[in-house]
């Protein structure tokens, strides 16, 4: 009897629970062979990761045991800022490579891979903390910090700890030391100079002030010289002035002489017109100067009668003569007398205003000159004030070094050597194999979305009736032939072996990559080692 045809006129569409059941119906298998691989080789890379130890080792930082109020100290940077000196010289190539050498470490890898290799691998092992305590001050300030290595072999990441926290502290101490001996010896060096420069200032400012010595006598002596001079020139001006008062008393003694009445000559004799003549000048001059041009004119007739008198007597001439004046002569005498006195007393003025004119310079260049002998005095001040500063200072330095070779400054110590480590630090299996299993779990569920994605068959009439957008008229279900049975079971045995072979390379392939692998440990470690 024939089963009548089903009609279905309403198709699911969208992402349903009947789609997902299908979908893993149809994929389970392939779904179920992902997740098995990946977890599988997530596995075994968590079983043949390598065990990495660490180990950490404690340096306290120790105060000065002497308050730095009554010493104080050459080395004055930051803790910090010298810890992480120290810290650079350590990871020095030179010193790494020591290090490698005297504990033997990355004994298989030598003369495999290049020595910087394994001290760039050192050196990203070997980890600095410093951790801060906050101060009073509110400032952060590291009283210990802590030196940690990993690596695989428990006893080895001890020793290596150990030996480079040992280093910190013989760093520390040879730094400090050399540093106080330095600074001694540069202060030292110093005060040498500064010492020979003072007595070479000594010895200059001795010799201006012998110097300076001369020139206060010279002062002195000047000082005196001009009031000596400034009395004499007192004394000169007090003579020129009675001088000037007897000559004006001469003059006119000289003028009444010449104008007194005389014996009667006759008025066209030469003595006449001269005696005439003299007249008329003393006359002039009463009222002008000798360079009035009348004054001169009646001197040059003067002059010419004299020379024609005088002719007139050596030629035997008889002349009537004027009869010498007593009086007049004398005050002519006594006139020349003064102007010679005069003339003496000026030239001496001169000579002492000369006189004085040099000693006032040497007066008044004294402030100049002894500002000059002062400078001396004032440089060799200031380089014994940086003389006395230097030697407090060396003085210091020496106390220093002192308590730096005592040991009685800040000094490092481990306060809590490295011990072996009796469990591993990384890998963390449980962590890795929890992580696995959600990418298994992830990638299996892609899978089989991926499949279904680029599987284009139909599977169901739901299928068909989407892509063709036809009613669906009947349903014939699947009629499984004879030959179907065999080749579904070879089908299933070639999956199967596929599947195995593809779970022992994945299985294989992650112990090849994870076995003895430390970058992979360390990448996955938190914190990173």
């Amino acid at each position: 009897m024939k089963q009548p045809l089903e009609y279905q006129s309403d198709v699911p569409s969208g992402l349903s629970a009947d789609v997902v059941l299908d979908a893993w119906r149809r994929r389970k298998w392939f779904g179920l062979i992902v997740f098995a691989a990946v977890f599988a080789a997530a596995i075994a890379t968590a079983l043949s990761l390598p065990n990495l130890y660490r180990a950490s080792a404690t340096v306290l930082v120790e105060r000065p045991r002497i308050s730095e109020a009554f010493v104080r100290q050459s080395v004055t940077a930051e803790l910090e800022t010298r810890i992480q000196t120290i810290h650079g010289e350590i990871m020095s190539r030179t010193r790494l490579r020591e290090v490698i050498s005297r504990l033997g470490l990355y004994a298989e890898q030598r003369g495999v891979v290049p020595m910087d290799a394994l001290v760039e691998r050192l050196r990203r092992e070997a980890q600095l903390s410093l951790p801060g305590v906050e101060q009073s001050s509110g400032r952060t300030e590291s009283i210990a910090f802590t030196l940690s290595y990993s690596g695989r072999d428990p006893e080895m990441v001890a020793r290596v700890a150990n030996t480079l926290a040992a280093f910190y502290v013989q760093s520390n101490s040879q730094n400090r030391e050399r540093q106080a001996t330095e600074t001694a010896e540069f202060l030292q060096t110093q005060l040498a100079d500064v010492k020979r420069e003072l007595d070479q200032q000594e010895q200059r400012a001795n010799a201006f002030k012998a110097q300076r010595a001369t020139e206060m006598q010279r002062v002195e002596v000047s000082l005196t010289a001009l009031e000596r001079l400034n009395t004499q020139l007192r004394l000169n001006n007090e003579s020129q002035l009675r001088a000037l008062v007897r000559r004006e008393r001469i003059e006119l003694q000289f003028a009444a002489a010449e104008s007194a009445p005389q014996p009667a000559l006759p008025p066209d004799a030469p003595a006449a017109q001269l005696a005439k003549l003299k007249e008329q000048l003393t006359e002039l001059r009463r009222q002008y100067s000798d360079r009035y041009p009348e004054v001169v004119r009646v001197q040059a007739q003067i002059a010419a009668m004299e020379s024609q008198v005088s002719g007139a007597g050596s030629n035997g001439h008889t002349s009537v003569t004027t009869p010498p004046n007593p009086a007049a002569n004398f005050a002519k005498q006594a006139l020349a007398n003064v102007e010679a006195e005069l003339r003496s007393l000026k030239d001496e003025e001169a000579s002492l205003r000369m006189q004085v004119a040099t000693y006032e310079s040497r007066v008044d260049n004294a402030p100049k000159r002894q500002e000059e002998l002062d400078q001396p005095s004032r440089d060799y001040d200031a380089v014994n004030e940086r003389y006395q500063a230097l030697v407090k200072r060396s003085e210091d330095a020496r106390l220093a070094e002192n308590l730096e070779r005592g040991k009685n400054t800040e000094q490092f110590r481990i306060l809590d050597p490295a011990i072996p480590p009796l469990y591993a630090a990384a890998p963390n299996r449980l962590s890795l194999v929890l992580m696995g299993f959600v990418a298994a779990l992830a990638l299996g569920v892609l899978a089989i979305i991926a499949a279904e994605k680029f599987d284009t068959t139909f599977h169901t009439a739901d299928d068909v009736q989407a892509f063709t957008n036809l009613p669906l008229l009947a349903r014939i279900r699947l009629i499984p032939s004879p030959a179907r049975g065999p080749r579904s079971r070879v089908q299933f045995a070639l999956i199967t072996a596929a599947a195995i072979i593809a779970l022992a390379v994945m299985v294989a392939g992650s112990y090849y990559v994870a076995g003895g692998n430390e970058q992979i440990v360390r990448l996955t470690a938190r914190p990173a080692l």
